[in-house]
């Protein structure tokens, strides 16, 4: 397997810097020290989130914004062939409550980002969802964004954690001139570790150990975006 490369301190300072107002919004998703911080501090270093003229999800979908304060309605969706189309709005997390998976399993989604941000936010999967509708609210994501970045956290209440802070790799496709870009990502859950692919191609493995992987699986959406996906799709050996 192909190492991923790390950014030097000096240079994850600088990206925290430049994104202090970029792939915040999603307060789990700003540039907060490793170890967390809370969502009200890392809101203050958010652009506001754009009026979408929203109605919330639709029906079968459950969600959960990053903010308490802030209404799912911030969020428009509209349904596009089997996939969703979502622009926001609100930083939240969206799944279905009969997407659970526990011990050996993969989950996967598409997302197609469908135009440029203002900022580089991101999206992506999580997994190991559990309270999600408690403040002891606990998963494990994997995202990406469309300057070719990706990382994983968890969340933990309104804290959180960045097991692979933000790093730049070649599987991550860039988006395109017209601010498109798709992925298709898939965490794969195995006896010890946990194994992140963009696109068929393995991206990211990281230690299972500390990490929420029984629970639920879904969608993570930053703040700001217009985006399209499928599904999760769980699968067991």
């Amino acid at each position: 397997m192909r190492a991923i490369l790390f950014m030097s301190t000096a240079a994850v300072i600088a990206t925290v810097a430049a994104c202090n107002k970029t792939d915040s919004g999603a307060a789990s998703d700003t540039g907060m020290a490793a170890g967390g911080g809370s969502a009200a501090a890392a809101a203050t270093n958010s652009d506001v989130d754009r009026a979408t003229g929203g109605a919330g999800l639709p029906e079968g979908l459950a969600g959960r914004t990053d903010n308490p304060s802030t209404p799912m309605k911030g969020a428009k969706y509209t349904a596009n062939g089997d996939m969703w189309e979502v622009v926001t709005g609100p930083a939240h997390i969206v799944y279905k409550r009969q997407d659970v998976a526990s011990g050996n399993y993969t989950a996967s989604a598409t997302i197609d980002q469908l135009e440029k941000p203002a900022h580089p936010e991101a999206y992506g999967i999580f997994i190991g969802g559990k309270d999600l509708d408690l403040p002891t609210e606990a998963y494990t994501y994997f995202i990406v964004r469309g300057t070719g970045d990706l990382a994983v956290k968890v969340r933990e209440g309104d804290k959180t954690r960045d097991v692979l802070t933000w790093t730049s790799s070649a599987d991550v496709p860039k988006q395109d001139a017209t601010g498109k870009a798709s992925y298709m990502l898939t965490a794969q859950v195995t006896g010890d570790a946990v194994k992140f692919s963009v696109n068929g191609k393995q991206a990211a493995s990281v230690s299972k150990v500390g990490l929420p992987t029984d629970g639920i699986a879904g969608l993570r959406i930053n703040h700001n975006l217009h985006v399209k996906f499928s599904p999760v799709s769980i699968k067991t050996p």
